[in-house]
Order: C-alpha cells, then sequence, then structure tokens
C-alpha cells in the first residue's frame, strides 16, 4: 500500500449501508403496502461525519470497507457528495438499512440489518489505513458499531493505530467505547441511553449527570465529554468546566443521522480553533438541522448557520470555554 498523503481529518465507518428511506400512507401488518420512490443516501457514522464536514467547508476523507454491488453504489454515493475516500475492498456485500416513514401516525421506522462480516485480513487493513497516515491527521474519528467478524476492542486498537499524534474521537456504545477509552480518547459524544449505562448510573437529573461525567474523565482521561439530550439539548464537560445548551424545538422530518449531523458540526468548529461554546452551539444546530432532511440527508449547512444563533448556551461550572 502506498504512503497515504497528509490528511487534516479522516474518518472510519468500520460498518457501513446504503439507507434506502420511503414512506407509507399506513403501516399495516399482512398487507401489500405501496411506497413511496426510495431515497438511497450513503450511511455509517463516520461517513455522516464527513459529508457533514463537506457541506460545512472542511476537507474530510473517509476510510470505510466495501463489497459487493451495494458497496458500488455505497462508494458511488459518496462521491457524488465530493468527499475524499480511502475504500478496503471486502469480499461480502456492504448491508443496506431501511427507514419507512408512516404518514398516518407520523412514525418513522428503521430497519437495521447486521453489518457485512469482515476477515482479520480486511479489518486489519482499515487499522493499517490509519496507521499508515503520514503526518498523522489532526482529528481522527471512529464512528458507528462493529459488524460481524470485527473484534470487540476494534476501537481500542484504533486509537492505538493513530500513535497517539491525532485527537482521536469516538462515537460509539457499550464495550466498543469503553475499549476506546481504556487506550485513551480525546472526545466521545453519548447520547444519553449510552451515557447513562457507560456510567452505571440511572438518575438523568443535571447533578448526576455532572458527577458522572467527571468520574469518567478522571478514569479514563477523556478530555471532552459532548453528552448529546435530543430536544434536552446538550451538555459538554471537561475536566475543569461544564456548558449546557438548550435544545431546539423542530418538528423532525427524519432522525437518521442527528447524532452524526451533532458531531460533524462540533468537530467543524473545534477544527476551526473555536472556543468549546461555540462548538457546542453548533453541534446542537447540526443536530437540529438534520431533522429537517428526509432520509439520512444530515444537516445542511445553511440551516446549522440559521440555528447556531438560536442555541444559548450556559456555564454551569468553569471560568472559560
Amino acid at each position: 500500500m502506498a504512503e497515504i498523503p497528509q490528511l487534516d481529518i479522516v474518518t472510519l465507518t468500520i460498518n457501513p449501508a446504503v439507507d434506502i428511506s420511503t414512506s407509507v400512507s399506513k403501516m399495516v401488518p399482512y398487507t401489500k403496502m405501496r411506497c413511496a420512490e426510495p431515497q438511497r443516501d450513503p450511511g455509517g457514522g463516520g461517513i455522516n461525519v464527513a459529508r457533514v464536514l463537506k457541506r460545512l467547508g472542511l476537507e474530510a476523507t473517509a476510510v470505510y470497507p466495501a463489497g459487493g454491488v451495494t458497496g458500488q453504489t455505497l462508494t458511488a454515493l459518496v462521491e457524488c457528495e465530493a468527499v475524499r475516500s480511502i475504500v478496503i475492498p471486502i469480499s461480502n456485500d456492504t448491508r443496506e438499512d431501511i427507514t419507512i416513514f408512516d404518514e398516518t401516525s407520523r412514525e418513522q421506522f428503521r430497519l437495521v440489518f447486521p453489518g457485512a462480516f469482515l476477515s482479520e485480513f480486511e479489518w486489519q487493513q482499515c487499522l493499517d489505513a490509519i496507521a499508515r497516515l503520514s503526518p498523522q491527521a489532526a482529528f481522527v474519528i471512529a464512528s458507528g458499531s462493529l459488524p460481524p467478524g470485527a473484534p470487540a476492542d476494534f476501537y481500542g486498537r484504533v486509537v492505538r493505530a493513530s500513535k497517539g499524534a491525532a485527537k482521536v474521537i469516538v462515537d460509539t456504545s457499550g464495550a466498543s467505547l469503553k475499549a476506546a477509552l481504556e487506550a485513551g480518547v480525546y472526545l466521545i459524544k453519548p447520547n444519553l441511553r449510552e451515557f447513562l449505562e457507560l456510567a452505571g448510573i440511572s438518575c438523568a437529573d443535571e447533578p448526576a449527570l455532572l458527577e458522572a461525567g467527571r468520574r469518567l474523565i478522571d478514569r479514563y482521561r477523556i478530555e471532552i465529554i459532548a453528552l448529546s439530550m435530543g430536544p434536552g439539548g446538550a451538555l459538554l464537560l471537561t475536566r475543569d468546566i461544564a456548558l449546557r445548551a438548550n435544545g431546539l424545538a423542530t418538528e423532525p422530518v427524519s432522525v437518521s443521522g442527528a447524532g452524526d449531523s451533532f458531531l460533524g458540526a462540533m468537530v467543524s468548529r473545534l477544527a476551526n480553533g473555536d472556543k468549546l461554546d461555540n462548538a457546542l452551539r453548533y453541534g446542537v444546530a447540526g443536530g437540529s438541522a438534520a431533522l429537517l432532511s428526509p432520509g439520512t440527508g444530515l444537516c445542511l449547512g445553511a440551516d446549522v448557520h440559521r440555528l447556531a444563533s438560536s442555541v444559548k448556551v450556559t456555564m454551569i461550572t468553569g471560568d472559560h470555554a
């Protein structure tokens, strides 16, 4: 493999998908339901983050495995958004996921299939793509679930493959997240459910969340925890400060990719050297803007900038942001 040129932001999606979204007039069991014309989007956490960064004026390179006809479709969809890619060929077909919107109930149903099985050689190739970055990227963002075949500590291996030079951001959950934390990460972005599971608590009031966040920062030496809480806004925690951002009242067209849009918009400000309060403001704006797009359309840059001015960030503890 040839040496990879210098890249400022790299995302890794080990379990990508082609996201298919459609709608029906009403979900009815045992009935042939006529669907609207399907929309196809490139899917997977890191790919989505790279798409958002591109829309906000930053170049990011997406690393992901792809195989079969679906893999070719995925690669073409990523290219259509002018996102640079490092594609790792695999022998099995890339998965498809399906989202169905019920026009009567206004509810969204999301069908997520198992990812393509990766051999040890294939997932190791993904790690090698990160390890061979020269010089190391400023940010490495690894996001999403693990496919069959990938080891449980895969994200910990991503951190080690980054050689400690990059700011590694991990957006996953459960045992995969804990493995990354043991290796040391710059930033994590759990949602409320994932945070409660990670912290081992059931109480979700603000004092309990702050105390649990500080324990996690002390234990794992995390620099930033960005806790997204949907309509409840978000919290941002470091060793020295705690910030709260209000949520925005938004009627969702789709919730797919809202968390990825939050992370992408937030990283766009961190990469530009902004203060943490503005990064959090843009994160909430990005997540809210994603709700306005059908399927996995993600946030649009104009919507993010417009909504950011409506997000109020309050200092809970600390002297600066």
